[in-house]
């Protein structure tokens, strides 16, 4: 062996931190069913949710959390604020707008309720997959996290559920508060309807009895109504003989533009209800054109990003581009290296892995409007399903306002996309471990710790 070639005993082992360790080896389950019953049914009228919800939405809650260290919680705070920053550049609003229906121009001073950032979790640190502006599950999850118990025996030092904050009711039900007063003032606030198509229909239905009942309880006439059944009349917002103060919107017609959304639509062209999220915010934040800006430094820079908001989305945003003609061939090459998303989709629905593809889809991609964003892989929790330890996918949401992550929450799955149809899968709650970097992971795979299933 010659002089210069370094010893075995002195090359580095892999790094790994304590949470990837514990997501890796530590197969244990936190969730107490019987104690979430009791959460989910607060209120007399929501009693029977958490057994309504065990029958119909089987794989909505996992019953293993999921690990994530400090430094990517903050890095992912640090990414949330610099994303909204970037979306008050106004040559960035500039080009957000001349892509998207004009409703999305009109102003208003609302923060956007209920922004969504999704995360892949990886080695080096956290990834921007998608930012949507009406994520749902942040009142189901709030549920979920005070249904946990302490299951990591020895690791004392734990923070449970760090990241769902003791008041979070209230947090969230503060936000229609302050959406309302940044536009009105110090006006009353005296109705607010929960909006969306077919709403009893909606898998995440149950939430909105939730937040219903937690805006009632403040003292506001809260309603869950289907769209069509909002009139335009005498230059305000009705649904029936109740006028509309304020609209939490959960429409995936994001600009208003469906014809049984036009009563919603001209009340908002006149500034006569609060509609929060509103298009704009979509226009700013979630519509997928701008995963292509917010990745590429040197379009930042040409937007007036500073540079320490263009070197962190550098990091945290996977580079993206447009589907165009012109790059087809090279995109079809390389297409094992990217994920494939319509820039009007949402939901996963009409995305594609790269490796996935047939050439009757690809054709399908190239007559439609699309990005390519560079494939990250998620990270990888250890669960017990039916007594046996496994691993599935997971992803973070950080459920945010005004620039600000107010929780977070795992979905855990198999397959191509988050799909709550999984077997030990659906929303699982986060848990903060201390942060230091170990040689290797001292834990294994344990005799699996089985929840309270009563």
């Amino acid at each position: 062996m010659s002089d210069s070639a370094a010893p075995a005993s002195t090359v580095p082992a892999p790094t790994v931190t304590l949470a990837q360790a514990l997501n890796e080896g530590y197969a244990c389950q936190s969730l107490e069913r019987a104690r979430l019953r009791s959460e989910l049914g607060f209120y007399p009228t929501l009693s029977e949710l958490g057994d309504a919800l065990a029958r119909t939405h089987p794989h909505l809650f996992s019953a293993t959390q999921v690990f994530v260290s400090e430094t990517v919680i903050r890095n992912i705070a640090a990414t949330v604020a610099a994303i909204e920053r970037v979306a008050m550049l106004p040559s960035y609003q500039q080009q957000a707008f001349a892509r998207v229906d004009p409703i999305a121009q009109v102003a208003h001073a609302g923060a956007g309720m209920f922004m969504g950032y999704d995360f892949h979790i990886g080695p080096d640190g956290p990834k921007l997959i998608e930012i949507n502006t009406n994520a749902g599950g942040a009142f189901l999850n709030a549920a979920l996290a005070r249904a946990q118990r302490h299951c990591c025996d020895g690791l004392d030092d734990l923070q449970p559920i760090a990241t769902i904050p003791t008041d979070v009711n209230r947090q969230l039900t503060d936000m229609f508060w302050a959406e309302w007063q940044l536009q009105r003032g110090q006006q009353p606030l005296q109705s607010i309807a929960i909006v969306d198509d077919h709403p009893q229909e909606q898998y995440l239905a149950p939430e909105f009895e939730i937040c219903r009942q937690l805006l009632a309880q403040r003292g506001v006439t809260a309603l869950v109504v289907d769209a069509v059944e909002l009139t335009w009349r005498d230059s305000r917002l009705w649904h029936g003989a109740t006028r509309i103060d304020m609209v939490y919107n959960r429409l995936t017609d994001f600009y208003l533009t469906e014809p049984g959304h036009n009563a919603l639509r001209q009340a908002h062209l006149n500034s006569a209800v609060v509609v929060s999220p509103a298009p704009r915010t979509h226009a700013l934040l979630a519509n997928k054109a701008n995963l292509v800006t917010l990745s590429q430094p040197e379009l930042l820079h040409q937007l007036g990003a500073t540079p320490s908001d263009r070197v962190l989305l550098s990091a945290v945003v996977p580079r993206a581009q447009r589907v165009t003609p012109e790059h087809a061939d090279a995109l079809w090459a390389t297409r094992r290296g990217y994920f494939f998303k319509p820039l009007a989709g949402y939901g996963s629905k009409a995305s594609y892995r790269g490796d996935k593809l047939t050439r009757r889809v690809w054709s399908d991609i190239l007559a439609g409007e699309y990005i390519a964003q560079a494939l990250v892989a998620p990270g990888e929790r250890r669960v017990v399903i039916n007594g046996v330890a496994q691993n599935l996918k997971y992803d973070l949401r950080a459920y945010s306002y005004a620039g600000q992550v107010q929780l977070l929450a795992a979905r855990l799955y198999a397959g191509q996309t988050t799909n709550f149809r999984t077997v030990g899968g659906g929303f699982a709650p986060v848990m903060v471990p201390p942060d230091p970097v170990l040689g290797e992971a001292p834990f294994t795979v344990r005799e699996p710790q089985q929840s309270d299933a009563r």
